[in-house]
């Protein structure tokens, strides 16, 4: 039996955040799409509600984003996850990965790169699939009419299933 191959461990159990190359990096999002909803954030007390309002960009089927490398420049408040942004958004989801690797935690199950199946977020029930509306029909005035606390309890049934 090869040692080696006992020995080997994926790159998120054996890397820092900042020790990941771009491909790593980029290999972590699950595709879950609730980074990709609008969040409001009460002036007063800082506290986030997620809404189910998501970015124009974002695919509420496949929950990708539909022009991911030009995001910016049509989105320009697209908010693009970083080594040094991932310790100042306090709205990162429970399930996020990047929070999960942040925090010295293991992916879940329905990870893609755990499974191997880029499907298992959506049939988990951990992604945003078929719950959202796009930012092009609502008014802004009105994202208050559609706050959620599902993208801060997706994970929940997950959890219980890791244990």
């Amino acid at each position: 039996m090869d040692t080696k191959m006992i020995d080997e461990q994926p790159f998120w159990k054996t890397k820092r955040l900042d020790e990941m190359d771009n491909a790593q990096w980029e290999a972590l999002c699950d595709g879950c799409g609730l980074c990709c909803l609008n969040k409001l954030e009460d002036w007063e007390t800082g506290e986030v509600a997620f809404t189910s309002v998501a970015c124009r960009l974002l695919d509420g089927e496949t929950c990708g984003c539909k022009d991911y490398e030009n995001r910016q420049a049509t989105v320009p408040d697209c908010i693009q996850l970083s080594i040094e942004k991932v310790d100042d958004i306090a709205w990162l989801p429970p399930t996020c990965a990047y929070r999960l690797v942040r925090d010295g935690e293991d992916l879940y199950w329905w990870h893609y790169l755990v499974s191997g199946d880029r499907d298992t977020v959506h049939q988990a029930g951990i992604s945003a699939k078929g719950r959202t509306v796009s930012e092009d029909d609502v008014a802004v005035e009105d994202f208050e009419d559609y706050i959620v606390d599902w993208p801060l309890t997706v994970g929940d049934d997950a959890a219980a299933q890791k244990a």
